[in-house]
């Protein structure tokens, strides 16, 4: 016979542990408050790296003529009516350093090129701004090269040329080799342009020497709308699980679950507030993710514990429950790690808002199956014992039988 974990035993202890750290997570809310993304605060947030120009294209022939830049090829393709599809592959194989590839880019018709450089650089060090577009014309497109002996930027360096315009976030991201930073703008003094930020940065660190990341922005009234909807969301995926609940299972079960779903959101909520990880679409997206899981979970084990009720009916509710939870625990932990292996590589090999999610997901997926045993399970428990309790009150306290 399988031997049984009495969870009940831990029931309190969760339970103290768990006001403790929701209790952290509501002061740090009312303290720090949220690290509001431009989804919700409105604004724009540009991430940008400090690579000094490489070269420079212009196209002028016949057709359409675009780029495509990678760490191993850099690829022209030429297009239009009026030509036959052309591409031409550069690997960095073939081309390794930037002065063959800039030799082989000229037997191109119609292409001109323009070096920047001046010192030998690596073909596998070019980045292309996400700001520029892949379409080459009469204007210039600026391919940057980032040197692993570049100067490390300080980042109060970068503060400091950003101080006139207004509210401004400076956040350091990856190694501080890879001199990449998120800027972040308030428009509540005014609408700022990506513009605006790199011709500020340029007349500080040198004209052409920056290159764009990300860049996005959001206006105020759209930010307003974007938070009413998150609320509405929330409350209404709440309510949706209770309704679902309350059909499946009885009311406590409907009730307990519930309760379960919203301690996950309060402790991510409080690692949200004390990590000042970004809070924008992509950390609802977790959130709602992660109450998914969690009442799965719950679902599980109320359904093992419905069975179970039936299979033993004179065993005691808290022996029933530990009974379900432990026969359901090797399934629980098989389905949470098989999910966070793939959780954590996302966690590894991904970076910004992406690393986020991840890293929310991992510390969901904890509480979902904390919260299904010691918050949910814990609640289901006290309802009936004290269903009992009642029960045996008024069994009491009917006169006897002469």
């Amino acid at each position: 016979m399988k031997k049984i974990v009495h969870f009940s035993k831990f029931f309190l202890p969760g339970l103290i542990l768990s006001l403790v750290l929701i209790g952290a997570g509501i002061a740090g809310l009312v303290y720090q408050g949220f690290n509001l993304g431009v989804d919700f605060k409105g604004g724009l947030i540009q991430e940008i790296q400090f690579a000094p120009a490489a070269f420079r294209l212009t196209y002028s022939g016949i057709g359409n003529a675009s780029i495509s830049l990678s760490r191993s090829n850099l690829t022209i393709v030429i297009s239009g009516t009026a030509t036959d599809d052309l591409q031409y592959d550069f690997p960095f194989t073939a081309y390794p350093m930037v002065s063959d590839l800039l030799r082989g880019l000229q037997t191109v018709n119609g292409l001109t090129v323009n070096p920047a450089v001046q010192v030998p650089v690596n073909s596998a060090w070019l980045i292309q701004s996400a700001q520029s577009s892949s379409l080459l014309g009469s204007q210039p497109l600026v391919i940057h090269y980032l040197s692993p002996d570049e100067r490390i930027i300080p980042i109060e360096e970068v503060r400091v040329s950003l101080n006139s315009m207004g509210t401004v976030s400076v956040q350091s991201l990856g190694q501080p080799s890879e001199r990449r930073f998120m800027i972040r703008i308030d428009d509540s003094e005014g609408e700022v342009s990506a513009t605006q930020i790199i011709n500020r940065l340029e007349a500080s660190f040198g004209s052409g020497g920056i290159a764009v990341s990300r860049s996005d922005y959001v206006g105020g009234r759209v930010s307003k709308q974007l938070t009413d909807q998150v609320w509405w969301l929330s409350t209404l995926t709440v309510l949706l699980i209770f309704g679902y609940s309350v059909v499946r299972f009885k009311l406590q079960y409907a009730i307990g679950a519930v309760i379960g779903i919203i301690h996950d959101c309060l402790i991510m909520i409080a690692f949200i507030t004390w990590t000042r990880m970004e809070f924008n679409t992509t950390t609802i997206a977790a959130l709602l993710t992660i109450l998914g899981y969690s009442i799965n979970d719950t679902i599980v084990v109320f359904d093992r514990l419905r069975e179970n009720r039936r299979i033993y009916p004179d065993d005691s509710y808290v022996d029933v429950l530990n009974r379900s939870i432990t026969e359901t625990m090797s399934r629980t932990i098989i389905t949470t790690l098989t999910t966070m292996l793939a959780v954590i590589s996302l966690y590894i090999f991904t970076t910004g808002a992406m690393k986020d999610f991840a890293l929310a997901l991992l510390v969901g997926m904890v509480s979902g199956v904390y919260s299904t045993i010691f918050i949910s399970a814990s609640f289901v428990n006290a309802w009936e014992s004290g269903k009992s309790h009642k029960k045996k009150k008024a069994e009491g306290a009917l006169p006897e039988k002469t």
